[in-house]
């Protein structure tokens, strides 16, 4: 019972000083809320009145902003209406000034259409008059034709005929005269020209030719090597000609055997083998084959070498390594018996200098040059002109086009798109035509000299003709009764011209007409 006091006090003694805690909690918390409340309304009675106070400011200055702007408004009124009153009065004084100055203008143009009405009566008066005198004068020129027909015996158109013909011949003897005056001028001061620039680059360029055949000759130290070479039935000889592609020719000339066959490289692959069988003596097929072989190699290191020193001896570089190979090949290809190697130097060479002495680009005229018979070294692998195989080979190797041009055009395949093209074409020209440099066979040589005499003697007024030097001149000799001697010149143009479109010939050709003039007479 003790305890359970003790325990209720114990509990009282708890919870009293929490209440009193609570209670004045609550008392405090009431005091605080009383005074911030007069706090906050004395506060919001002062914002009140600020806020009243700003807005009578602020009504106050919208008023004086206002009449400002109400009385600037009516400043800029009067300035606008006060500028638009003397544009007014400008635009009206301009417009009565142009009013003026058309009123002015129409009276001009009033006076000017009474002139110019004047004037039409006066031209039509006179239209009127010269109509009549133009008839008057018809009338009279047709009497005086009538008179001169009767008294000339010719008519209007027979004398008009006779008059132009007359004229024409006469024309035609001034400009025969013209002609030869310009012609005399103009070759001599190209032919000393041209002889300057052609002779200066052929003394410089020096050159060495050798003409070649189209077959190759082994000599052998005696006659039994023929047999030999031709082996048991046949079968060394065999063994040669299906190695080397190339024909052997055994017959009756003494110690020698003649290699034939379209390949040049091939027939002195098949010449080289057949020089070493004969000096090593075993001759059999798999010697043969060995000695093919080697002679492969050994042609193919001399074409690269020739190769070499071709762009060496002309100065061009940076050539791709197989241009240069095809080059080399070259050394064994010939045409009309030149060697086309050493062709392509002296075409090189000459171009070059040319090139030099006219202000050109000799650089360019030595590379196209060098490689214009390119195609020659393929034609007997590849169908086409050696022309088209150059332009195919030129651009497969990253060549220029003013290069591919300059090689294209050397035979006027092609049309030159540069001068040093033109220098290419007559730098091959040059080196074919120099005396010596080509051989061509009697039948060519015979044709062309017919037809030169064929196209002069087809012409009129041409009574015989003689081609003499070769081919390079051809005198003619013109009909006196036909052709005067003014007209020669003319005749002897139009026969060059026809060579030119007609014939092919390397160099130039001297047409010489010659006109007599026979006085005959009879004794009797």
């Amino acid at each position: 019972m003790f305890g359970e006091e003790v325990r209720y006090i114990n509990i009282l003694g708890i919870i009293i000083p929490i209440s009193v805690g609570v209670v004045m909690l609550a008392l405090g918390l009431l005091v605080g809320y009383a005074v911030r409340r007069s706090t906050a309304e004395k506060a919001i009675g002062s914002a009140e009145q600020h806020a009243k106070n700003l807005v009578l400011d602020a009504e106050n200055r919208s008023e004086a902003m206002k009449r400002e702007l109400v009385a600037e408004a009516k400043e800029e009124a009067h300035r606008l209406r006060t500028e638009a009153d003397k544009e007014i009065r400008e635009r009206r004084a301009e417009l009565q000034r142009s009013e003026k100055r058309i009123i002015q203008k129409e009276e001009s143009i009033d006076k000017k259409t009474e002139n110019l009405e004047r004037k039409e009566e006066n031209f039509q008066k006179r239209e009127q008059g010269l109509t009549a005198r133009e008839k008057d004068l018809d009338d009279l020129v047709g009497k005086q034709i009538a008179e001169l027909e009767r008294i000339s015996g010719y008519t209007a158109e027979e004398a008009k005929q006779l008059l132009l013909a007359n004229l024409e011949r006469e024309i035609r003897v001034e400009a025969s005269i013209l002609i030869k005056d310009i012609e005399a001028k103009t070759k001599e001061e190209s032919d000393k020209k041209a002889k300057e620039i052609i002779t200066g680059a052929i003394q410089r360029c020096a050159a060495d030719h050798v003409v070649e055949s189209t077959v190759s000759v082994v000599p052998l130290p005696n006659d039994e090597m023929k047999g030999r070479i031709i082996g048991r039935e046949g079968r060394n000889i065999r063994a040669i000609e299906t190695l080397t592609g190339v024909d052997l020719i055994i017959d009756d000339t003494p110690e020698a055997v003649i290699l034939s066959g379209f390949d040049p490289v091939k027939r002195e692959i098949a010449r080289i083998s057949l020089e070493k069988l004969i000096i090593d003596g075993r001759i059999h097929p798999a010697r043969i084959e060995e000695m093919v072989e080697k002679a492969e190699k050994e042609v193919a290191n001399i074409i690269k070498d020739e190769g070499e020193r071709a762009t060496f001896a002309v100065g061009v570089h940076n050539l791709h390594p197989e241009l240069i190979r095809l080059l080399g090949r070259l050394k064994y290809r010939t045409s009309y018996g030149q060697n086309v190697l050493n062709h392509s130097i002296e075409v090189a060479n000459l171009a070059g200098l040319m090139a030099g002495e006219l202000g050109l680009d000799a650089k360019i005229a030595k590379r196209a040059g060098l490689l214009h018979d390119i195609g020659k070294a393929l034609d007997h692998e590849v169908e086409g002109t050696h022309v088209d195989i150059g332009i195919d080979v030129l651009r497969k190797y990253k060549e220029s086009d003013t290069i591919i041009n300059g090689m294209a055009a050397h035979h006027g395949d092609y049309e030159p798109k540069s001068l040093e093209a033109v220098l290419i074409a007559a730098a091959d020209a040059l080196s074919a035509a120099r005396p010596g440099a080509r051989r061509e066979t009697l039948e060519t040589y015979i044709k062309r000299l017919q037809k030169l005499e064929e196209i002069a003697n087809t012409t009129r007024g041409v009574e015989h003709s003689y081609a003499i030097q070769a081919g390079r001149e051809i005198r003619i000799i013109a009909k006196p009764d036909e052709i005067s001697d003014d007209e020669i010149a003319f005749l002897a143009r139009e026969i060059s011209q026809k060579i030119e479109s007609e014939l092919e010939y390397p160099g130039q050709i001297k047409v010489n007409v010659i006109r007599e003039t026979r006085a005959i007479d009879y004794a009797r």
